[in-house]
């Protein structure tokens, strides 16, 4: 088996070469947010698996490959996701020997723009090797998010086209490194971990985010202001209050584009997620700065991560816009939880009555 052994963090990693065998030490739970910590991890060149729609030979190949660059570049585990998604778009992961004009290669990058020539660019380990010396020169590039990075380097007509491919880049550069996913990788996610709710109270809810309240339910500017807007960073984790069954976790339609910043002139939730909590119950959270990390269907308990704190839709500025409502129709099977205005209430009055008043860190 091809390995590459990258020094990263303090999980231990032991590579039994006549077995084939990876053993993780001291990794936190997949399901948790596992902050970015020294360790180490493999990248795996074969015996690897079809991730989604992207198949193991040669799509997941030719990742680990990009990944495999990065790291012999001393490149953060954040670029190696960056790389991918861009290649997932570009050339769905395939080293392609021509495309629009003269472009080729993973990256479809252009002889004529001085990315070398096209026996170069057709080589993958120049191709990457060339997508991460620009992103290097990117000031900031680790904690932007991925459309704008990949945009910086490649100047493509379609902008905002890599931010769909940043879960599926994630799921394979977790794929080529033999982790369950990609918070075990020291710098691999933007999530930040420091910020995470505490526990569940005694009735079994939490906050959604510590943050206090900076803009409450009620009344504004003539209309219901349904929900409680809490303080929080971009990247902040996002976890659900309570158990429940995730009813909807998409982009809000109205809003247009979810994968660029809002403002307050962009009409609705953005990326959100809806929770049916049972009992008539459901809870919404709104704003996310990409896709979230639940889908509809998923059973989740309370305190588990959901999304990242962001600001698209109707937003002035990264928060977590929290909602709950009571009496709620939810036709399950599928069917989306019915939330509005008239079975909203103020969530702080019910979240202090359950024990997890908002902006209280338990």
């Amino acid at each position: 088996m091809n390995r590459i052994l990258i020094a990263a963090g303090v999980a231990l990693v032991l590579v039994c070469g006549c077995c084939g065998l990876i053993v993780f030490l001291g990794v936190t739970d997949a399901s948790a947010c596992a902050p970015a910590t020294a360790g180490s991890v493999t990248v795996r060149t074969d015996e690897l698996h079809d991730v989604g729609q992207w198949r193991a030979d040669p799509q997941v190949r030719n990742a680990a490959t990009i990944v495999a660059t990065g790291q012999h570049l001393s490149v953060p585990a954040r670029g190696w996701v960056i790389a991918v998604a861009t290649a997932m778009q570009e050339s769905s992961l395939t080293n392609t020997p021509g495309g629009d004009r003269d472009s080729v290669g993973l990256f479809q990058q252009r002889p004529s723009q001085g990315w070398g020539t096209r026996e170069q660019l057709l080589d993958p380990v120049y191709a990457a090797t060339a997508f991460y010396r620009k992103l290097l020169t990117i000031h900031g590039w680790e904690q932007m998010p991925l459309t704008q990075a990949a945009q910086a380097v490649q100047r493509s007509a379609y902008p905002d086209a890599y931010a769909k491919w940043e879960h599926d880049a994630e799921r394979v550069v977790a794929e080529v490194t033999g982790t369950a996913s990609i918070d075990e990788i020291p710098g691999g996610s933007l999530a930040n971990c420091d910020m995470m709710s505490g526990t569940p109270s005694a009735s079994g809810w939490v906050q959604p985010v510590p943050g206090g309240i900076v803009s409450p339910y009620g009344q504004r500017d003539g209309r219901l202001h349904a929900g409680d807007d809490l303080a929080a960073k971009r990247y902040d984790v996002i976890v659900a209050a309570a158990v429940g069954t995730v009813s909807y976790a998409a982009c809000d339609h109205s809003t247009g584009n979810c994968d660029v910043d809002g403002s307050p002139s962009t009409p609705g939730c953005g990326w959100y997620v809806d929770i049916d909590n049972g009992g008539g119950i459901a809870t919404r959270y709104c704003h996310m700065v990409r896709r979230p990390d639940v889908t509809a269907g998923q059973h989740v308990e309370a305190g588990q991560r959901i999304g990242l704190v962001g600001t698209s839709g109707h937003s002035s500025g990264p928060h977590l816009h929290f909602e709950v409502h009571h009496d709620v129709e939810c036709p399950g099977a599928g069917r989306r939880c019915k939330l509005s205005n008239a079975n909203s209430q103020d969530p702080q009055l019910f979240m202090s009555a359950h024990g997890a008043p908002l902006g209280a860190k338990s």
